[in-house]
């Protein structure tokens, strides 16, 4: 039997490909505007929580990034920045599955904590990786990251405000 269920693969296949379109398409008009990489970050984010609360499975927001990354780097090859977000995409993964999937999506409140303190470090960590690796932040590494983190923090708020309207609504993974 396959670790990742037909349900599974499409919901990884659906957030990457929005995260992918979101990221060529509205991304840089938005960098452009503002010289500020939250819009990235929130939808990344937003998505990678909906992905954790489709699946439930280890590997699946890392698999999300993954082929976010690669819709990415087809469309628009110069994004090479976009290694950032799969690296925190793999964070995000890896604090949701230490945590526990239980305590990030059915507790009301320790869901909410915990899933804005994934998505503060994991963003973080993508604004520390595209920082240092892909610019040259004005300002300064650290001030860089933080703000990635500032992006990881809203989106996280409306990850998770998408997943509990989800919920209150009797709309479960299963049921999709």
């Amino acid at each position: 039997m396959a670790y990742f269920s037909t349900r599974d693969v499409i919901a990884i296949a659906m957030c990457a490909a929005l995260w992918a379109v979101l990221g060529i398409t509205i991304g840089p008009i938005f960098w452009r505007l503002t010289h500020m990489p939250f819009l990235c970050d929130m939808t990344g984010v937003v998505l990678l929580i909906l992905a954790l609360w489709w699946t439930r499975r280890l590997g699946a927001v890392t698999l999300t990034g993954f082929v976010a990354t690669i819709l990415t780097l087809t469309l628009m090859p110069g994004a090479t920045h976009f290694f950032g977000f799969m690296a925190a995409s793999v964070v995000f993964d890896a604090f949701a599955r230490l945590i526990g999937y239980r305590n990030c999506l059915d507790r009301p409140i320790l869901s909410a904590i915990s899933l804005l303190f994934i998505s503060v470090v994991s963003t973080a960590v993508a604004g520390l990786i595209i920082g240092r690796f892909f610019m040259n932040p004005m300002g300064g590494l650290a001030f860089f990251a933080g703000l990635h983190a500032l992006g990881g923090f809203i989106g996280g708020v409306i990850g998770v405000t998408v997943v509990r309207a989800l919920m209150v609504r009797g709309v479960t993974p299963s049921r999709l």
